[in-house]
């Protein structure tokens, strides 16, 4: 009896043992999971996105336009980086920058770059014109080289003055990390008939694109789920809707359609 009671309690002691250090583990994973909920995602310091021209994303003005030949010029970039906020735009290993994504705190978490914008715009341009029913040509030459040359019955000038997306992590739902992107693009349009230096039309257009849209009233943000995983995917939506929405100017269908009837024989 007197050897029994010590292995007793032996066994008592381990399992008293065993049961602190299974509460202690259990104690921590939960903790770690609190903490993990909490730190911010990690991710790298830069991101280069893709940016590109939906075609056929915005209906109805498809083949509308006379079957006028135009030139369009390499656009011009002249953004006011005022709205963007959130410190520094410079290129980025001649990336030029294109955005950010932030936090819960509204800090930047990585910045954003894509590719040379100028050529991008120019053969968005030159695309959503195709889509409108013209016959569009590029062209690196000046506007002054171009309007000498009389090679098209139109020339079209054109500078960006805005592009810009923001992805956010809003509020944690019950499916894990929410996020919204909002993107913003806007560019003004001249359009020259040859061999005039006089504008012949101007007009802008804009466009911003919210991923996930904005909610219907009653739901929360952190309920809406986005669509495009990328922000250069949210940011070539908003894109394709301000170049396209340069031909959808009535007056500038009017202008042409005009035009076109009076110097066709």
């Amino acid at each position: 009896m007197k050897e029994r009671r010590p292995r007793a309690l032996e066994r008592e002691t381990a399992a008293l043992i065993g049961l602190a250090a299974a509460l202690i583990g259990l104690a921590a994973a939960l903790s770690g999971c609190a903490t993990a909920r909490d730190r911010p995602i990690a991710m790298k310091p830069v991101s280069i996105q893709t940016l590109q021209y939906y075609p056929y994303l915005v209906k109805g003005y498809q083949n509308s336009y006379p079957k006028r030949s135009i030139i369009v010029l390499m656009p011009a970039i002249s953004r006011n980086f005022a709205a963007a906020g959130n410190g520094d735009q410079a290129p980025y290993q001649g990336h030029p920058a294109i955005g950010v994504i932030l936090d819960q705190r509204d800090q930047v978490d990585q910045r954003l770059y894509g590719p040379a914008l100028a050529p991008l715009f120019q053969h968005a341009l030159a695309g959503a014109a195709r889509e409108a029913g013209m016959i569009p040509a590029v062209a690196t030459d000046s506007l002054h080289d171009e309007l000498q040359a009389r090679r098209a019955a139109y020339v079209m000038a054109a500078r960006v003055t805005d592009l810009w997306v923001v992805k956010q992590r809003a509020h944690d739902n019950s499916a894990g990390p929410a996020w919204f992107s909002v993107a913003r693009v806007a560019i003004n349009v001249t359009i020259y008939k040859p061999p005039f230096d006089v504008p012949f039309w101007q007009g802008a257009s804009g466009a911003q694109y919210n991923d996930p849209s904005t909610p219907a009233p009653g739901i929360m943000p952190a309920d809406e789920t986005e669509i495009y995983d990328h922000p250069g995917e949210v940011l070539s939506v908003a894109l394709t809707r301000a170049v396209a929405g340069i031909f959808q100017h009535q007056d500038l269908y009017t202008l042409l359609a005009q035009d076109a009837a009076i110097r066709t024989p």
